[in-house]
């Protein structure tokens, strides 16, 4: 089962598909334009804005707030900048083009923490309020995190002394939050009651999208294990990623790694044999284990339900993909390949000189727009086996000033 011929056939592959979620009372997911929860549609006064490709970390923020109180709201997905112009219509509603944004009885309001200053009025607090004293030394230990993460990550450092002091800082301050993590027993910094037990609350919230991508960016650029280093930010992640609510948001760290130069006016490597190894496993799609996901074992089981959620998403968009692709409708046979791949472990070879295509498409899958961090994870493992029996060629390199490669205007 190894000649090009043998690459099953799209209806053979759709056998093996997952049938599509339950978007609008299911689990959080990305691909939703009305989320209810089993209400009526009526109680969905809210419409969200956020950005298309779901890599901005202030609209997953109020994302997780909307989704944890299972407040029924619309969605409608913008262009953020780095990867494309701003659609005109949302323009002329909020002329920053700002993203995420709020529109509930034709009043428009943005910047994250004012929609959710709001969203508190109408709603009630997500546990405290994000005026309580706790909760406002927690929004203050944030920023100071950020800001240490961000000297550290989008600073050049031209000696290793000034390596080490930003490394420091940024640990230093890391601690801080373990220390506050620490003050609760479920490990939640502001835990919320649950029939099903506790649940991340509001200062949790606040600290989730910027954690995420500094686990992604500092594993990638420096070498540096957050959850290793941190056992119990390491804790607080791990039971996050038993959420529906948060899996259904989480990016993965490919994504971030490429997704925040651009955002963040460049991310700086400091080259080391630990960084360069956690590097190239995550360009190659092996990842990083349980150092991004470490609650889910890819039993076979759960591989086989991630193999298939990848399979719906593919076919889905099959149209497409093979369109932008560098070598176009020459990429239907390897795409196929890599599909059969992934569903039988074993290698099906793709038509010669088609590695740096099956390459291109790796490294433009996107979590959680396409699919779960799982599925994508498996799903660049196939790509990356097939390719390889091609050849080594690389696909066109994934700009760091822009992502115009990732324009949503090639799926329209």
């Amino acid at each position: 089962m190894d000649s090009a011929k043998n690459a099953m056939s799209w209806e053979e592959l759709a056998i093996y598909a997952a049938d599509p979620i339950n978007r609008i009372n299911g689990p959080t997911n990305s691909y939703s334009s009305l989320r209810l929860f089993n209400k009526n549609e009526s109680e969905a006064v809210i419409t969200f804005y956020r950005d298309n490709h779901a890599w901005c970390p202030y609209c997953q923020k109020v994302w997780l707030w909307l989704e944890l109180k299972r407040i029924p709201y619309h969605v409608k997905k913008i262009t953020m900048r780095c990867y494309g112009s701003k659609e005109k219509w949302y323009l002329k509603k909020v002329p920053s083009g700002m993203l995420p944004a709020i529109e509930i009885q034709n009043h428009v309001i943005t910047e994250s923490d004012n929609i959710l200053f709001l969203l508190e009025e109408i709603y009630g607090p997500l546990g405290q309020s994000l005026n309580e004293e706790n909760v406002l030394n927690h929004r203050r230990l944030e920023r100071e995190l950020f800001s240490s993460w961000c000297n550290w990550l989008c600073h050049y450092s031209p000696f290793q002394i000034q390596e080490n002091k930003r490394k420091e800082n940024f640990t230093n301050v890391a601690k801080k939050f373990e220390k506050e993590l620490q003050k609760n027993s479920s490990g939640w910094l502001t835990p919320v009651s649950t029939k099903n037990g506790d649940n991340p609350g509001s200062g949790d919230v606040i600290f989730i999208p910027y954690i995420e991508r500094m686990n992604a960016s500092l594993a990638y650029y420096k070498g540096y294990s957050l959850r290793e280093e941190h056992p119990s930010i390491d804790k607080w992640l791990t039971n996050l990623e038993k959420l529906d609510e948060y899996r259904g948001t989480q990016g993965d760290f490919h994504t971030h790694a490429h997704d925040l130069p651009p955002q963040m006016g460049g991310c700086f490597t400091n080259s080391n044999s630990k960084q360069q190894i956690f590097a190239n496993k995550i360009d190659t799609g092996i990842g990083l284990g349980n150092l991004e996901l470490a609650e889910f074992k890819t039993s076979p089981s759960l591989t086989k339900e991630f193999i298939a959620i990848a399979l719906e998403r593919v076919i889905k968009h099959k149209k497409r993909i093979i369109e932008v692709n560098p070598i176009q409708n020459k990429f239907d046979q390897p795409l196929r390949a890599s599909l059969t791949s992934m569903i039988s472990g074993f290698d099906f070879s793709p038509e010669k000189n088609s590695a740096s295509a099956i390459r291109y498409l790796r490294d433009r899958i996107s979590v959680p727009r396409d699919m779960p961090v799982l599925s994508a994870r498996l799903f660049r493992q196939s790509l990356e086996r097939t390719a390889r029996i091609d050849g080594i060629e690389l696909g066109p390199e994934i700009p760091v000033n822009h992502r115009l490669d990732q324009n949503p205007k090639q799926f329209n």
